[in-house]
């Protein structure tokens, strides 16, 4: 009961210290209670994560950060531009260029100041930050989301060809310590099952051309 009440406090001390959190206290029982129910229960799973244990954090991802047993705590939330996440308690929160995990572990030794045992959850439920281009004779120009173990030819499959794309002449353009590379793809070929090498998994910040 009094560790409780110790939380309660300490979050109604954060509440009054951040504007953010303000109107919180200005809902009616009714709103309050319709609030509560949208938190989930102990025994819902967290969501299902989109990234690899490797992926790193970025600014506008998305993240469902879960403290087991504190359901004030939990809660899913945008990485801001500048890096970092709002929380209860503990406020702003480095987690751009972090690793889910190494998020988790930071906020639990954050939360050890209020919470006996934390133990901290952070699945990245929105991958924001990473992103493709596709310029050229192509449908859809522009950035695309990417997806883990996405290659060229499903970005190609989104992205569609125009009449006038030379699909023997598209090519990768990748920057690796500094430097520039480019990177064949004969899309005719890898569709026969020749030259798969070339369907290479994309990385951020690859563009993709079609003359």
């Amino acid at each position: 009961m009094k560790r409780k009440t110790a939380i309660g406090m300490a979050l109604l001390v954060s509440a009054l210290s951040t504007g953010a959190w303000a109107q919180a206290g200005a809902k009616d029982e009714k709103g309050k209670d319709k609030a509560k129910s949208s938190q989930p229960s102990q025994g819902q799973s967290a969501p299902a994560p989109l990234a690899s244990p490797d992926y790193v954090i970025g600014p506008e991802d998305t993240l469902h950060i879960s403290v087991w047993k504190e359901p004030d705590l939990t809660a899913t939330l945008p990485v801001r531009p500048d890096g970092k996440v709002s929380m209860p308690l503990l406020n702003d929160v480095q987690a751009a260029g972090l690793k889910p995990m190494q998020l988790a572990d930071s906020i639990t030794e954050k939360l050890r100041k209020y919470i006996a045992d934390p133990r901290v959850t952070v699945v990245v439920t929105a991958m924001n930050s990473q992103r493709i281009y596709v310029l050229g004779e192509v449908l859809h120009t522009g950035a695309m989301p990417l997806i883990p173990g996405m290659t060229v030819l499903q970005a190609l499959a989104s992205a569609g060809f125009t009449q006038f794309a030379n699909t023997k002449g598209i090519y990768v353009l990748r920057v690796e310590n500094g430097k520039q590379r480019k990177i064949p793809f004969n899309y005719k070929q890898v569709i026969k099952g020749e030259a798969t090498e070339q369907n290479i998994i994309l990385k951020p910040g690859d563009t993709i051309v079609v003359p």
